[in-house]
């Protein structure tokens, strides 16, 4: 057992870079475990400051100096920045309040659309089978209106977490573009000059993760957009909530679908019933998931994060049990940075 252990350590962890590299790992997760919520707002800056990263690489190409670059991304940052905080948020606001004020009628239609169960089920399946289905399911619609009042009371935190993001994240942003330079060079310096290892790793995650995060922010616009549009033109209730929570849901794969699609067709059942404008919504709403899938998906993302589907599911519980919500966000770029590593790693441990 233990030349077992000896000799994995051997092939593995047998250099002082793959050392070090491991130590660096350990410091990096323990962070983010431990201090993952206070430093989101430093992760959020980072992230944008990556997407917009893009914007000043293609105006360079044009000749353009990096500090007018910089200044022209910035700008374009915050005028979305401010359209999005003023006018996106607002909007998707006052719906989730509507939605919240309405749904104890909801709850009432559901009831009775479960009242009406056993009789329509009866002669197929045991009616104590049914009843006891039936009160779960009140049950459990009982427990998220509490949920959802509850949480619409305690807002404050919520509003006070806003106005410290209003206030950094574009200043971080700014900083971040700026400076990049400076803060690259200032974090290598405490790395050894003679890094293969890590500057393998580096080069393939940095691919990927251009990739994935500007890939991410194109898809969420085009899914949102136009599941808003849609929404909109059907007449559906609540359209600007259900296009922001569809296009968010692109960020989290697979799962993020799946959970989305209840409320969507839940509200559309309640609102029209079995006309032909629910079927009219399943359908739309299904062929906007379909080009996502098999158009959107390929053409942003092509094989720079090819992971499977069980990696992308056990890296969302995982990293979300750690982290929270943050941790679903970037359960995928972190899913990557394991797998970049994987790749890179010394002598086989592929």
């Amino acid at each position: 057992m233990f030349d077992v252990v000896r000799g994995w350590i051997d092939a593995h962890l047998s250099d002082e870079e793959a050392l070090l590299f491991t130590a660096i790992l350990i410091v990096f997760f323990v962070i983010i475990i431990t201090m993952g919520a206070i430093l989101a707002p430093l992760i959020t800056g980072i992230v944008l400051a990556y997407i917009m990263q893009g914007i000043i690489t293609l105006l360079s190409r044009f000749q353009i100096p990096r500090g007018l670059a910089v200044s022209i991304t910035f700008l374009v940052f915050l005028g979305g920045f401010i359209g999005f905080l003023f006018f996106v948020i607002p909007l998707v606001w006052r719906q989730l309040q509507s939605l919240v004020n309405g749904l104890p009628t909801m709850i009432n239609r559901v009831q009775e659309i479960l009242d009406r169960l056993p009789d329509q089920l009866y002669g197929f399946i045991p009616e104590q089978q049914i009843r006891i289905w039936v009160d779960m399911m009140s049950s459990e619609a009982t427990g998220i209106t509490e949920w959802l009042v509850s949480f619409s009371l305690s807002s404050l935190p919520v509003l006070v977490t806003v106005v410290v993001y209003v206030l950094l994240v574009p200043i971080l942003v700014l900083f971040l573009l700026k400076d990049k330079e400076h803060i690259i060079s200032w974090c290598l310096s405490f790395l050894p000059n003679k890094r293969p290892l890590m500057n393998k790793i580096g080069k393939e995650m940095n691919q990927q993760m251009s990739n994935y995060i500007r890939g991410k922010f194109i898809e969420f616009l085009i899914v949102g957009i136009t599941s808003y549009v849609f929404f909109a033109i059907m007449g559906l209730n609540y359209a600007v909530l259900l296009g922001f929570l569809v296009g968010l849901s692109v960020i989290v794969p697979y799962v993020g679908a799946i959970s989305v699609t209840i409320p969507v067709l839940i509200i559309a059942y309640l609102q029209f019933g079995w006309a032909s404008e629910f079927v009219y919504v399943v359908i739309g709403y299904g062929i906007i998931q379909g080009i996502d899938g098999l158009v959107l998906v390929p053409l942003l993302f092509s094989e720079a994060n090819n992971l499977h589907p069980i990696a992308i599911i056990t890296a969302v519980l995982v990293f979300g049990s750690w982290w929270g919500l943050w941790g679903v966000f970037f359960a995928i770029p972190l899913a990557t940075l394991v797998k970049a590593i994987i790749n890179a790693w010394p002598s086989g441990v592929r």
